[in-house]
């Protein structure tokens, strides 16, 4: 009989650990061209290692329709935050928020401590937490990450599209 390898990890050194699920579905043929150039951006972005980044990795969905993921370690949410408030990140939502793109987007956002979030933009198929859990407008107290968690403290910086500067 075989013997598997069986391990786990020790997390107690990342008490404050954010685990991001982000995920791109092609919905036109336009969308193709943007996932393309999407890949090699993000991994230039992600490349020096952006503070409190542990781990980014790329993965496949679905083939049909094409739907691309990325799975990625934060050592907290301050760290997520900031970093998706800078350049580059902060273009490509506002450009994603602003529509066009030919493709539906979404990420889930899972907390160590307890508490997870997410936002879905143009998804014809639910998936994820959206495939079973009710549906709300993003709007108000759901408008963005920290408040959709409760969390106490202002943004560390504002949003790429501010609620009146999307929804007018």
């Amino acid at each position: 009989m075989a013997k598997v390898r069986r391990r786990t990890v020790d997390l107690t050194g990342h008490p404050d650990l954010v685990v991001v699920y982000l995920g791109m579905q092609v919905k036109t043929l336009p969308g193709l061209k943007t996932l393309a150039s999407f890949g090699p951006k993000i991994q230039r972005a992600v490349q020096p290692r952006p503070d409190g980044l542990l781990f980014h990795q790329l993965f496949v969905f679905e083939l049909l329709p094409l739907h691309v993921g990325i799975r990625q370690y934060w050592r907290d949410f301050d760290a997520l935050e900031r970093w998706v408030r800078t350049e580059p990140h902060r273009t490509w939502w506002r450009d994603l928020l602003r529509g066009g793109s030919g493709t539906a987007f979404w990420h889930e956002t899972y907390f160590m401590r307890g508490g997870m979030e997410a936002i879905f933009l143009d998804l014809e198929r639910p998936t994820g937490l959206l495939a079973f859990a009710p549906a709300t407008e993003a709007r108000g107290a759901m408008f963005s990450a920290r408040r959709r968690l409760r969390l106490a403290g202002e943004e560390l910086a504002p949003p790429a599209l501010s609620e009146q500067e999307l929804y007018g």
